[in-house]
């Protein structure tokens, strides 16, 4: 990790702990996708950060978004460059569907309130409108389409677009908006909005890879296929189980050999504490590690008749 990259982080947690936040250990026992959880009340997410975001992987974005999707969490990456370009402070961008603001952005969000109007696409910056206060304004003030449309130097059919949320706004037309009916009728960027699109079937063909690089893994793929299960490959643990009744599972697969293995459990310790979900590690062998996770062992799992069995283990 750069100095630059330490210091983004450092940063980073700490405007998360002025602002109520509860943040989990660094995650750097092994490359991982994210760098660390935060949870306040019941916002959760999960953020990594890297001065240059155009260097994150699309592999990373994508196990990103579904562990944030498995756990109905944000995901945010907080950089300061785009290949070599830097970034723009109050502006929303975007990686691989990861939202990415530089960290003065994230200070102005948590410690001001002032979340990003100002978001990209590959065509260059916009400003989503809200249909509904576009609207309300414009009739409340008395003034016709066509008379807005005047006064923002642009054309009828641009303002019916905004109001019935069909077109996007440049930014110079958004801010003149704004000076012309008084009042914010720009939507503000979210960034800490839960991941609510649906798990992808995609996840099948990540197990696939992992089949042919772990036998131990595969096992509990076998056991656990009634469960919605995701395997990762960048992160401190190895998978994540969603039981029906929204408890989680996170799981490692110990490889005796790792030499950074016990920082990597205290690591699924920390963030599973964060995530409100169950730590566990499966080993090859019976464990015999002091750390305060439940271990199991392959042979039990091999006796173990579905995901039940597991349940009860570590619920």
């Amino acid at each position: 990790m750069v100095q630059g990259e330490r210091s983004i982080l450092g940063t980073a947690e700490s405007i998360l702990t002025q602002s109520g936040f509860t943040v989990s250990a660094l995650c750097s026992s092994r490359p991982s996708c994210f760098d660390f959880a935060a949870r306040k009340n019941e916002n959760l997410v999960f953020i990594k950060k890297q001065r240059d975001i155009s260097s994150l992987s699309p592999h990373d974005m994508q196990e990103l978004k579904s562990i944030s999707e498995d756990f109905s969490a944000a995901s945010l990456l907080i950089g300061e460059q785009s290949r070599e370009k830097p970034l723009e402070d109050d502006t929303a961008y975007t990686r691989y569907g990861v939202v990415a603001v530089t960290s003065k952005t994230f200070e102005n969000i948590l410690l001001r309130s002032a979340l990003p109007l100002i978001q990209t696409s590959p065509g260059g910056y916009y400003v989503e409108i809200d249909p509904q206060a576009l609207k309300r304004r414009r009739q409340k003030l008395g003034l016709s389409v066509g008379e807005v449309a005047d006064i923002v130097g642009i054309s009828r059919r641009t303002i019916y677009g905004y109001e019935r949320g069909m077109a996007k706004a440049s930014v110079p037309a958004a801010y003149k908006m704004i000076w012309a009916l008084g009042i914010p009728v720009a939507r503000q960027v979210n960034v800490f909005e839960r991941s609510r699109e649906p798990r992808r079937a995609c996840l099948l063909a990540t197990a696939k890879r992992v089949f042919s690089k772990n036998r131990l893994l595969q096992r509990i793929m076998g056991k656990f296929a009634m469960c919605h299960i995701t395997t990762v490959e960048r992160a401190p643990f190895d998978f994540v189980i969603v039981v029906s009744d929204n408890r989680r599972i996170v799981g490692g697969v110990a490889n005796p050999k790792e030499p950074e293995l016990n920082r990597r459990i205290d690591e699924i310790l920390s963030v599973s504490k964060i995530m409100n979900a169950h730590p566990v590690l499966i080993t090859e062998d019976a464990c015999s590690r002091e750390k305060d996770i439940l271990c199991i062992s392959s042979k039990e799992v091999a006796h173990m008749n579905g995901p039940e069995d597991l349940i009860g283990r570590v619920t």
